[in-house]
């Protein structure tokens, strides 16, 4: 999921590369600078993304 984003430039389900610009950060809600916020979900329950992550 991703959170105060002006822009989302890829679609839900397509593969994604190492370096893709996949959003524009935005300020949408109550946020006084631009920002993205990213989080991992299994159904409606947030997981932690770590284990999704690459280490390098």
């Amino acid at each position: 999921a991703y959170a105060h984003a002006s822009e989302l430039l890829v679609n839900r389900g397509e593969k994604i590369s190492r370096g893709q610009i996949i959003a524009r950060a935005g300020a949408t809600g109550s946020v006084s600078q631009p920002q993205l916020h990213f989080e991992l979900r299994k159904g409606q329950k947030p997981i932690d993304p770590k284990p999704y992550l690459a280490s390098n």
